[in-house]
Formats: structure tokens, sequence, C-alpha cells
């Protein structure tokens, strides 16, 4: 591979959100330039990039025009034209992760069927095609999952009684056993092509109930090391068995038995990896950039504990945004604020997070519950 630092080198990045936004800002420490493909023009990654074009990262003439002269093309969401990356692979193209890899992650039910084929522990689960094949073999309560285009906690529907199914999605989608987990928990693992592995520690997730969306990350996990572990050999399990360069992260379910469960993986960056700006040595950006370029992998030690909280917009507020409370957050030891650059809000969109370090994960904790309350992002 050509030298990162030559002044034609590129990466094309396919997608132009705050995932993108973050990964230019760590790239950038190493003068490596990020061409970005976005079908917004006001992308956070817009002016932020080295070189941005607007276009739909779906279309597979528009993603083989934009990664033809690249030389390595990565992604900040999975729902990009896989075809259109294959035929850039065979023509030379390093694309990371692999296109084989994306063509079975962004459909769940393959990412299910991959788990079940490999002896990874995961919820017992079927395939359906639409609703007419919800019969009498499937018992409530149940979660589905449509098997594409599901994105931040959409396209997931609890089903619990007769009367749920009236919400049900009419659409392929995944049958899954309601999981009686005691928390959720995420590893980020990273992979390079010379076979380089590391993993950050496990960090704990608690979610926002209305929106099905991470609302609080604890780092790190309140759970002993035994489950950790089981953790960490999944992780590399699937890493492993697949081949997979870059960022990899993954949901997993720990059981009220001590079991670990993986729900879903993301082939990219990942919210559950936010803390790691400023409470690991090395980013998951950074870590990310490092994987893609063949490059020595980061070191993945907690400096100290951290909390992240998603700032989101605020229910009944849809607009050009504004962040009440600001100020008074600034003001806060360990409080970290990373706001991405959208000039509209709406109700549970992504605005933002904080991060609050601190030597003891409890008085973080506390901090970032402060920090909820304090900021608000309206209209």
């Amino acid at each position: 591979m050509k030298s990162f630092y030559s002044k034609d080198f590129r990466i094309g990045l396919l997608g132009g959100g705050q995932l993108g936004r973050m990964f230019i800002q760590d790239a950038t420490n190493y003068d490596v330039r990020i061409s970005v493909l976005d079908p917004a023009a006001d992308a956070p990654c817009s002016k932020l990039a080295f070189e941005f074009t607007q276009g739909d990262f779906a279309d597979y003439e528009t993603v083989l025009n934009f990664g033809r002269g690249k030389n390595v093309i990565t992604i900040e969401i999975e729902h990009v034209n896989v075809e259109a990356l294959e035929k850039l692979e065979n023509e030379g193209v390093l694309v990371y992760p692999k296109p084989s890899f994306l063509r079975m992650v962004k459909d769940k039910g393959l990412q299910k069927e991959f788990y079940k084929k490999n002896q990874i522990p995961t919820a017992s689960f079927s395939l359906i095609n639409g609703i007419d094949d919800l019969d009498g073999s499937i018992q409530m309560p149940f979660i589905q999952k449509m098997r594409t285009g599901g994105y931040d906690g959409k396209g997931v529907q609890a089903i619990r009684t007769v009367e749920d199914l009236e919400k049900a999605f009419d659409v392929p989608s995944v049958i899954e056993e309601m999981v009686d987990f005691e928390k959720e928990i995420a590893i980020i693992i990273a992979r390079n092509p010379s076979g380089g592995i590391v993993v950050f520690p496990a960090v704990e997730m608690e979610f926002n109930p209305e929106a099905n969306l991470v609302e609080f990350l604890f780092s790190p996990a309140n759970i002993d090391q035994t489950i950790e572990k089981k953790a960490l050999d999944i992780a590399t399990k699937i890493a492993e068995l697949s081949d997979f360069v870059g960022i990899l992260a993954i949901e997993m379910f720990v059981t009220k038995s001590g079991d670990v469960l993986v729900n879903e993986m993301a082939p990219r960056p990942h919210n559950s990896g936010h803390h790691t700006i400023e409470a690991c040595v090395t980013s998951q950006y950074e870590q990310h950039m490092r994987a893609i370029l063949d490059l020595p992998l980061g070191n993945t030690r907690l400096i100290e504990p951290a909390v992240m909280v998603n700032l989101l917009g605020e229910k009944g507020f849809s607009g050009p945004v504004k962040y009440e409370g600001l100020d008074e957050l600034m003001s806060t030891p360990g409080v970290h604020v990373h706001l991405y650059g959208k000039t509209v809000t709406k109700p549970f969109r992504k605005m933002g997070h904080v991060t609050v370090c601190s030597p003891d994960l409890k008085t973080a904790q506390d901090l970032a519950r402060k920090a909820l309350k304090t900021i608000r992002v309206v209209a």
C-alpha cells in the first residue's frame, strides 16, 4: 500500500454523519486525507472532509464512481451499495470492512444464521417473510427485527400480547426470543489485515425506553472477570472467523444465569465507543484508521472511568437547533462536550454526546445524570 501520508493518498468514506466527523478529527492528526460521500449537503462531515461529494451511498454507479481513484474505502453506516464495493474490490481498491462481511451484517437474518452456523451464543430465533408467517408456533413474548433498513432503534418491535400484533412489521423479519437479561454490554474489537487484534474494555449500556437508543454508557462495565472474558472470547472468535478488518462493535446480553449472548454487531465506529476519545489511550476512531491502513494497533487501556450521555433532540421540538444549559454544563470538571454539527433537531435525533471522566465511576455517573438534566436540545 502507498504511504498513507502521501499527498495523493485518499481514504474514501461512505457516510458523512457524526461517526465520520469524529473519524476525520482523529485522522487529521496523522495528515490522512478523507474523501466523503453522503446524500446531505450539510452532513456533519461536509465542512471537515478533505473532499466532500453529495450523492447516494446506496446507489451503484455513485459508489463506483466515488470509489475509483481511492486507495482505501471504508464506511460509517452499513446501508451502502455492497455490489459496487465488490466491483471496486475486484478492481484492486482495498475495501474495509470487506463487502462479504457487509452483505452479511446489514441483513439481521444473515447475521443470526452466521451466529448459529459458527456456534456463537445468541437468542433463539426464526425468520419470517411477513406477518402472515406469525402462526401459533411462534410463542409470545418475542422481539421482531426488520431484516434490513433498521437503524438507531428503528425497525425493532417488542410483541408481548395479541394486541401488539397490530404494530408488527409486515416485512421480512427476525423473530427473536425475548431474553431475560440482567444487563446489556458492548465489546469493541479492532483487527488489521495482518491479523493483529486489540479489544477495548467492556462497557455497560442503559437505554432510553421510549426511543430504544443508548442514553448512558458506563466504562468499565459492572461485570465480573468471568463474564468479561466470555464476551472478549466471543468478540475475538467473530473477528477471526470472518477475517474482519476495521472496528467491530458487538452488543451483548448478560443473562441472569451468567450467560453472554450476542445481540447485534456493527462493522464501524459505534455509539458504545464514543467515550474512548477521552477515556482510553487510543480512541475507537484512531483505532479504525490504524486497522484499515494495516498500521500497529493502539493501546486500548482505560485511562480513567467514564460515562457517556447521548444528547437527543427533545420531544416536541423540530427545527433549527438550540442548546440550553451548555454554559453551565461546560463549567463542570471532567465534562467533555461533543456537538455533531447538525443544524436541525427533531425528537430523539442524536445531536451530540457528553463524556464525563472521573477517577471514581460513581462520581462520573452522578455528574452524567446531572448533565442530562442540565442541557436541553430544542428548537
